[in-house]
């Protein structure tokens, strides 16, 4: 980390379409190798699909699946004395979220499906009904976080 001065953080435009930020970072993570309007047709396709699927708005229920996946507390190695530690440590919003968005991509993609569109829109209404791969790491990480409780002496 520089010591001189904070980076400004970068302003994220809302989408087009939904006027959503929460969806123009999640189209910016699905994207690979620079294709935007590859991603962007991904994930509208999804929406669709969890309109039909659910009859609620999409966006509520993406908006209410990164909220249920979003950590609490975290874990980092904190080295002390020749030994490391896993130092449970609050999580920022920003970081909360954007590990959410992580953790339910990588469920998207380790999911088995045949296409993206109908993996995405299964992870995100089980993540919204607060089950499925991206909730079960969340769970994982808060369990680790309760085990090394006694570490929290060694906080940053």
């Amino acid at each position: 980390m520089s010591r001189r001065r904070q980076n400004k953080p970068r302003v994220i435009t809302p989408d087009p379409t939904y006027d959503s930020r929460l969806v123009h970072m999640f189209v910016n993570r699905i994207m690979k190798d620079g294709k935007k309007s590859v991603a962007y047709r991904l994930f509208y396709e999804a929406i669709n699909e969890i309109r039909e699927k659910t009859q609620q708005d999409p966006i509520k229920v993406i908006e209410q699946a990164v909220r249920n996946a979003t950590p609490l507390v975290e874990v980092k190695a904190r080295r002390v004395g020749g030994s490391t530690y896993q130092v449970p440590l609050e999580v920022s919003p920003e970081r909360g979220t954007a590990l959410a968005m992580r953790w339910i991509l990588i469920a998207c993609r380790n999911r088995p499906g045949r296409t993206m569109v109908a993996k995405l829109t299964n992870e995100f209404i089980d993540a919204s009904n607060n089950t499925g791969s991206a909730i079960k790491k969340r769970d994982e990480v808060h369990r680790m976080a309760e085990a090394n409780q006694a570490f929290a002496k060694f906080r940053f």
